[in-house]
C-alpha cells in the first residue's frame, strides 16, 4: 500500500470508529448503562482472540497506566512477545495498542477496521471502546503475543476489557473519580473495580483505604480469589532527581531488587512493587522472569504525560492529574523534585471534574494561573475554572487555547506546570514540539480525542 493510500485508509478507519454517536460522547450516568454482551458477541464472531494468550488485567483509579507500562516492560525484558492495551491516548489512538513495545501500524489499524466493519454495521450497540478493545485483542492474537497487559478503561465490572480470563489481576490505588458513573463512595468504586476478580485467579492490590479494602476482601472471598496485598513489602527511593529515582523493592520473603525508576514521584514505587508482585505470581505459574528482567524493565519504562519534564531549567513539567488524590501526589512530587519554586500553572479539566478539589493541593506552590481548555468536546468552560481559582485567592487569566497559555507563560519565564487533564497535557506537548523543542508526535484528527476515556 502506497503512503498516500495508507494515510487515506487510516483516516477512513479513524472516522469510521470515532464518528459513531455512542457512550463516548454521551456518557451514561450509571454503570449499568455499560454492557458486556455487545463486545462478547463481537469477539465470538472473531473467534475469541482474547483467549489465545495470557493476560494481566489491571483496574484502579490512580497509577494503572504506569503499572501496566512497568509490567509490560518487565515481560518484554524477560524475552516474551507482549501486548499492551491502555487508554486514553495522548496524540494517536495507535498508542493504545502496542505489540512488543511498538504502536500498532497505520496499515494494521486500517486492515482491522475493514475486517470488523461488517460486524460493526450489524450491531449498533457496540461502542467505540468495544471496537478498540476488540481490535487490540485481535491484533495481539494474530501477531503471536504470548502475554498481554490490559488496562481497564473505566470501572472494571462492566468495562469492555472484562471479558478476558486473566492469569493475574491487579488493583492500583483507589480514590473517588467518575462518581457520576461508578457511585459516590469508595465502597461503590471498589465494588466496580473488584468486578475484574475471577474465581481462583490470584489478585494483588495496592494499599487501600479500609472502606475500599473491605469491599475487595468481601468480593475476593465470595469468588474464592487469592487476594494478596503489599503488606510486608518494602519499597521507596534513596535518591530522587529530575533524571529519575534510585531505590529498592523488597518482597516479604527477602527477595530484593535495586532499581532505577525513570518515572518520578514516590507513588511510582507502589506501582512498581505491584508490577513486581504480579511477576512473582506469574513465576508461580511457571513463567520465566529473571531478576535482571525486573531491573531492566523498570529502568527502561516510558510513560509520557505523567510528571514528564520537558525542560529542567527553568522547569517545565506536564502531568495528567485529574482528581484531588492525583493532584496531591503531584504537589508532593513537585516539592521534592524542584523544591522552593513558585509555579506558573496552566490548568484545564474535563467538564465532569470539580476544579477546586484539583487546584487546592497545588495552590500553595502556584504564583499565577492560566485557565484554558483542550479541544476535547468534554472540556470545561474556563470561566467555571475562574470561580474555583478566585475562591482560592489565585491570580488568574483565561486563554482559550492551551498553546496560547503556554506561549504566554513561557514568555514570562520561570517554572511552568501543565495539569488537570491528559488532553491539556497532550496539547502542551504538541505546542512544545511545534516550536522545535522536541520531536513532533504523530497527531490524529481532533475527532479522535472524543474516544479518550
Amino acid at each position: 500500500m502506497g503512503e498516500a493510500r495508507e494515510e487515506s485508509a487510516y483516516l477512513a478507519a479513524l472516522f469510521g470508529l470515532f464518528g459513531r454517536a455512542n457512550f463516548e460522547t454521551r456518557r451514561p450516568q450509571m454503570p449499568e448503562a455499560f454492557r458486556l454482551d455487545p463486545v462478547r458477541r463481537l469477539l465470538e464472531r472473531l473467534g475469541n482472540p482474547h483467549r489465545r494468550y495470557a493476560v494481566i488485567h489491571i483496574a484502579g483509579t490512580k497509577g494503572k497506566g504506569s503499572t501496566a507500562a512497568m509490567a509490560e516492560a518487565i515481560l518484554r525484558a524477560a524475552g516474551y512477545r507482549t501486548g499492551l492495551y491502555t487508554s486514553p491516548h495522548l496524540h494517536t489512538m495507535r498508542e493504545r495498542i502496542r505489540i512488543a513495545g511498538e504502536m500498532l501500524s497505520r496499515s494494521a489499524v486500517a486492515d482491522l477496521f475493514q475486517r470488523l466493519r461488517p460486524l460493526i454495521e450489524a450491531d449498533p450497540e457496540l461502542t467505540v471502546f468495544d471496537l478498540l478493545t476488540a481490535m487490540g485483542f485481535l491484533a495481539f492474537a494474530e501477531s503471536g503475543v504470548e502475554i498481554a497487559v490490559v488496562e481497564v478503561g473505566l470501572g472494571g465490572r462492566l468495562d469492555s476489557t472484562n471479558v478476558v480470563s486473566p492469569a493475574v489481576c491487579l488493583i492500583t490505588a483507589l480514590s473517588r473519580d467518575h462518581t457520576e458513573i461508578l457511585g459516590p463512595t469508595l465502597a461503590h468504586i471498589a465494588f466496580e473495580k473488584a468486578g475484574i476478580l475471577k474465581p481462583g485467579v490470584p489478585a494483588v492490590t495496592a494499599p487501600q483505604p479500609e472502606e475500599a479494602m473491605a469491599v475487595l476482601r468481601q468480593v475476593a472471598e465470595e469468588r474464592d480469589v487469592p487476594l494478596f496485598t503489599l503488606d510486608g513489602w518494602r519499597y521507596g527511593p534513596e535518591k530522587i532527581s529530575p533524571a529519575g529515582q534510585w531505590g529498592e523493592i523488597r518482597a516479604p520473603d527477602g527477595a530484593r531488587w535495586s532499581v532505577r525508576l525513570p518515572l518520578l514521584g514516590r507513588h511510582q514505587w507502589e506501582n512498581a512493587a505491584l508490577a513486581v508482585a504480579a511477576m512473582l505470581q506469574l513465576r508461580e505459574q511457571g513463567w520465566g522472569i529473571p531478576d535482571e528482567a525486573i531491573r531492566e524493565g523498570l529502568e527502561q519504562v516510558k510513560w509520557p504525560g505523567r510528571f514528564e519534564i520537558l525542560r529542567e531549567d527553568p522547569p517545565l513539567v506536564l502531568d495528567g492529574a485529574h482528581n484531588d488524590a492525583s493532584a496531591a501526589r503531584l504537589a508532593e512530587t513537585i516539592a521534592e523534585v524542584f523544591p522552593g519554586h513558585r509555579w506558573r500553572l496552566i490548568f484545564g479539566v474535563s467538564a465532569d471534574k470539580d476544579p477546586i478539589t484539583i487546584l487546592r493541593p497545588l495552590w500553595p506552590l502556584v504564583e499565577k494561573v492560566w485557565l484554558t481548555r483542550s479541544r476535547h468536546p468534554r472540556a470545561a468552560d474556563p470561566q467555571r475554572l475562574a470561580e474555583a481559582a478566585e475562591g482560592l485567592g489565585l491570580s488568574w487569566r483565561i486563554r482559550g487555547e492551551v498553546a496560547q497559555a503556554l506561549e504566554e507563560a513561557f514568555a514570562e519565564g520561570g517554572p511552568i506546570l501543565v495539569t488537570g487533564s491528559l488532553f491539556v497535557v497532550a496539547e502542551a506537548r504538541e505546542a512544545w514540539a511545534a516550536w522545535g523543542r522536541m520531536p513532533v508526535p504523530e497527531i490524529d484528527p481532533i475527532l479522535v480525542r472524543v474516544g479518550g476515556r
